[in-house]
This record gives C-alpha cells, structure tokens and sequence, in this order.
C-alpha cells in the first residue's frame, strides 16, 4: 500500500512521488492550506494539502487525530523560514495529490504527546500508548538489545533451543503459576520459573553451548523491577569455570553497548567478592557510581559505655557501621528525620548522626545527640576510621549485620541520588564468592541462598555438612550501575553431591526423586561440568532506555497487582471449563474495607 516509510523520506527525495501510510500526528489549517503530520513508526512527515484540490482538501477538512490515512504526493522543499532541523524529514513536505482515510477514529484518551499521563490509563490503552514516539523507541531498543544478543551468541557457537512451558511445579524458589490439566485430571502443571533443569539436561545431551529468550512466570509480589512474567536470555555452557562464562558474556555485553549506546565497557570487569562488598557498599549488587562507602567501625566501638553500639559490636552476628557524608552538615534536622523514616523500612531502629562542624576543636566541633555517650578516644577513632573532614556528617548503623546491611546500604544509594553524587557513565562488575546457604528464621532450616543445584566451591562432604553456614558456592552475578543484569554459578554435576545438597536444605530422598528424580538419574549417565547464567532482558533494556520501570519497556505489562488493564486478565471461565479440568468454583472472599 506504500512506497516508503515516513520517517524516511529527506531531501533525497525531491521531486519524486511517494505513497505513504500512517496515523494522523496533528492538522492544522493555515488560512485555507491544511497541514497534516502523518506519523509511522519510522517518525513523522509534512503533508500539505492545497485548496486547489478540492475533493482532497474536503477529505482533509474532516480528518482528526489519529485517523489512518494513506497519502500519495510529490516531495518538495519546504518554503524558506519553515523548515525544521530538528527532523529528518524537516527540509522537505509531500504535497498531496490523493489521500484515502483508511480508518477514522474516536478521540484519543490522551495525547500522544502528553508526557503527564496516568499509567493506569497508558496501560488501559495500551494501543495508543505504544504510538508514543518514546515507546516506539524502546520497543526498537529491545529489539536491537535482542538481535545483537543472538548475532553475538552465534558467533561464540551457541545454538537457540527452546525448552518447555508446561513443565512441574518445584519447591524451591517462588511461588509457581499452576495450570490444571484436562488429561490428568488433579494433576497440575506449572509455568517455568526459569529453565534451570531443562538447560543442566541439555547439557548432558551434548548441546555444549545453549541459549534461548525464554518466557518466565513467578507468582510473587511486584516491584518497579519485577514483572508476573518476563524474559531472560538464558545460557548454559559445557567443560567450563567461572572465568570462561565471564568472559563470554562480558565479550557480549560489550558488543551490545558499543553497537546500540556507542559506549565502551571495561576490558575486564572488575570484580569483587560477596563478603567485600557487603562490607562496604551493603549490597551485593553495588552501584559504583556512588562514591560512598560503609565503614566498619565494630573494633572500634565495642568497649565504648554506649550499649548501642558496643552491644553490637561485640556480637559477631551484629556490626556497627558509619558512612561519611561531604558536606553533609548542611542536611537540615527534617531531612535527617526523613531519612531515618527511610532506614526505618528496612527494620532499623533509628538513624544515629554526627555532625562534623569542625573536627579541629575536638569533641566540642562534633553536634549530634549521641556525642555525650562517646569518649574522646572513641570519637577520634570514628572521624580518622570515616575520613570525616570538616563539614561533613556520619550516619551510624548498629545491630543485626542483616539489618544494618540493608538499611545503610539503601541508604547510601538514596543520598547519592538526593544529593547529586551519582557519575555519568557505566560501572559494570561482577559479585562472586557468594554463600552456597543462607538460613531461614522463619521455616528454621537452611535455603539455598541462590538455587539448589550451584556447585559448592569445597567438594568436602563432610565439611559442608558440619558447616554450612561457612561454605562459598561458585555463583558470580553481573551488576551494573547498582543493578544485577544476571546471575548463574557452576553446577552440581555430581549426582552424589546433588543429593546431599538436597538432603542440607531438608529435601528427602523421596520428596527429591519425586521433584528432581529426573535430573538426579540424567546426573549418573555421564553428565559433563557445566555452568550457566541468565541475564533479564526487560532490566536491561530498561537501563539501556533510562526508563525507570520494566514496563515502560514491555509491550504489554502487568499492573502492581499483576493484572493486565488492558485485556482484563485475570478474568472468569465458565462452569463448563471448570467441570473439564475437574475443579469446583469457590465463593471469592470478600473485598476488605
């Protein structure tokens, strides 16, 4: 039905005839010549409509946005004093010689070039939301971010293989999506997780190398980087270490942001371990742009007559930790406050200060609450520890490791943000040296502080049984700019040690043969040293678009509460349905107040 694209057609173009199809931008009539800015997914071109053509000009005149139009013209220049450098397109306009409406429409629910629209509404209409220039532009990104993910792994001799949907509900992990089946009647099958078990099998299959996008389902609570389902370019990799899968998707993380962002990664990441940067960032995805750290300060502290601090600096369970602030004596008392509602939320119990309006003079330089339960030696060990200078401020944590962790930790990012200290740039790095466990207060049993089936860096049975909480698991993430772009480890590929990390982690033989019977008897048939990883490719496009959630990049979203405005999903089935998968409609409970 066209020639060309709109977005296309430039100077190149003069005196030709084009056909071109798209939305209706904007109209506008200037004294008898109407104007229309036809709109394609390319961008957008002038058309000009002339009076003198009267049948056209009467189509024209009643023409609104959004109508579908195709139009047919001669490309000219644009009169001098008019023309738009701003656009491809803005040297040149198309003076219609025929214009057919392919379709009329009603008035939009927002305009497209509203930036100040509810996302309740954007999402109801996703449709017109997806015409957005901006959103047209993300969807090309994630495109791109896609093809040169796959041109990369083709050349590094990967191979595309697509592992199942239906698949078995497991019991590590989150919730998992059920779906009744018909043919088996009170039996379910679950939506993937992630194909970790499927991949491992490809392993022992001989495939070598693997990736595939795969579509994932996790029926858990919803935050701006998480999404009921998503996807994940996943890769596993046969006769490998740590250092060959890190090198194999640094190579391909550099191609990606040198050929869509013309930026240049490091050569190699850096990389630190889980304990460091624990340590000093209280995260283990750190954003590294942000040039404050966490100081321990638990030696230090712990024979000090203040039992806030000493408490938990003598308990190995527990650390008291300060971040220096610059300059940040000028942080009013309401915006102290307002941070210490902030740590509040990730269980602190208060948010400890000092002011360091001038350190030259000691004790009496230092303002806060807290200075009079300190001695002089203690607060001298405190500034030379931080590296406090005049003007600056320090917040304390102290207690749980857990706690002060989590809560300092977001803490140095939000002030980072707040206060200007966030660099330009990219500041990849790599996480290694995790925890194989991590243990649950509430069940009262260790988990696997990543999946079940990463490799422990100790093949030492007996050591990993008498101390769990001790062992390291060979498990590496990628993060960038405070965000962890994909995680994976090194397998168990011993069937005998998949077993006993089954059994640490409190699944029997027979709830493991029933879950995992399958991978266990793969696992004695030969099955080679493999690893893997998987990288989120709605994260990473986000960060690659500065978008600030995963669905200003997904084409169609889920809501907070994971339902979907626009198709109304989840909905009801019918009695019939529900007799066929042998299931019986309860009552819904009652909406609260």
């Amino acid at each position: 039905m066209r020639s060309h694209y709109c977005g296309v057609v430039d100077a190149a173009f003069i005196d030709q005839q084009v056909t071109l199809c798209g939305w209706v931008h904007k109209r506008r009539d200037h004294g008898g010549v109407i104007f229309i800015d036809l709109r394609d997914r390319e961008g957008l071109i002038q058309v000009v409509v002339d009076p003198d053509t009267a049948e056209i000009f009467a189509i024209a005149e009643q023409i609104r946005n959004e109508y579908v139009l195709k139009v047919t013209g001669r490309v000219r220049n644009r009169p001098a004093g008019t023309t738009n450098e701003g656009m491809k397109t803005g040297q040149i306009e198309v003076l219609a010689k025929g214009l057919e409406v392919l379709n009329a429409a009603e008035t939009p629910p927002f305009q497209l070039d509203d930036d100040d629209v509810q996302e309740e509404t954007r999402m109801r209409y996703r449709y017109i939301d997806l015409r957005r220039p901006k959103m047209q532009e993300r969807m090309r990104l994630r495109s791109a971010v896609t093809r040169a993910l796959r041109t990369s792994l083709d050349a590094q001799g990967f191979l595309d293989v697509e592992t199942p949907i239906l698949t078995r509900a497991t019991p590590e992990g989150a919730r998992d999506y059920l779906v009744p089946s018909r043919t088996h009647q009170g039996d379910f099958f679950a939506l993937p997780q992630s194909p970790q078990l499927f991949k491992q099998i490809l392993m022992m299959s001989g495939i070598d190398r693997y990736y595939q996008f795969a579509r994932c389902f996790r029926d858990e609570d919803l935050r701006a980087d998480r999404q009921p389902e998503f996807s994940q370019l996943d890769m596993e990799l046969s006769f490998v270490e740590e250092k060959d899968i890190m090198e194999v998707t640094e190579r391909m993380m550099r191609e990606l942001f040198a050929s869509q962002l013309n930026v240049t990664l490091p050569d190699p990441f850096p990389t630190m371990t889980y304990a460091e940067a624990m340590l000093r960032y209280g995260s283990d995805k750190p954003d590294l742009r942000i040039d404050l750290e966490l100081v321990e300060l638990s030696e230090e502290l712990k024979d000090v007559e203040f039992k806030v601090f000493s408490g938990p600096a003598a308990d190995p369970n527990s650390r008291v930790t300060g971040l220096r602030v610059p300059n940040g004596c000028k942080l009013s008392r309401k915006e102290i406050d307002v941070y210490t509602e902030f740590v509040g939320r990730y269980g602190a119990k208060g948010l400890a200060y000092i002011k360091c309006n001038d350190i030259s003079t000691g004790k009496e330089g230092l303002q806060s609450p807290i200075v009079k339960n300190l001695d002089d030696k203690a607060l001298a060990s405190i500034i030379e520890r931080t590296g406090a200078q005049t003007g600056d401020l320090i917040f304390f944590g102290a207690g749980k490791s857990s706690v002060v962790s989590d809560s300092l930790g977001a803490l140095r990012v939000k002030l980072g943000n707040d206060l200007g200290m966030v660099t330009e740039g990219w500041r990849p790095l790599w996480v290694v040296d995790f925890p194989m466990f991590e243990y649950d207060e509430g069940a009262k049993r260790w988990s696997a502080m990543h999946h079940p089936f990463t490799a422990p860096a100790s093949t030492d049975l007996e050591q990993l049984r008498s101390d769990p909480g001790g062992a390291l698991s060979r498990a590496y993430d990628m993060v960038l700019n405070g965000t962890e772009l994909g995680g994976g480890s090194i397998r168990i590929h011993d069937a005998s040690m998949q077993q006993q990390v089954l059994e640490l982690l409190g699944i029997g033989d027979e709830e493991a043969e029933d879950k995992f019977g399958f991978l266990l008897k793969a696992l004695r048939f030969g099955a080679p040293p493999h690893g893997g990883i998987a990288f989120g490719i709605d994260r990473l496009v986000m960060l690659m678009a500065g978008a600030t959630t995963l669905r200003d990049v997904m084409a169609f979203p889920k809501t907070q509460s994971a339902s979907c405005l626009l198709t109304d999903a989840p909905g009801e089935v019918s009695e019939r349905q529900m007799k066929e998968l042998g299931l019986r409609p309860r009552a819904k409970p009652a909406a609260s107040t």
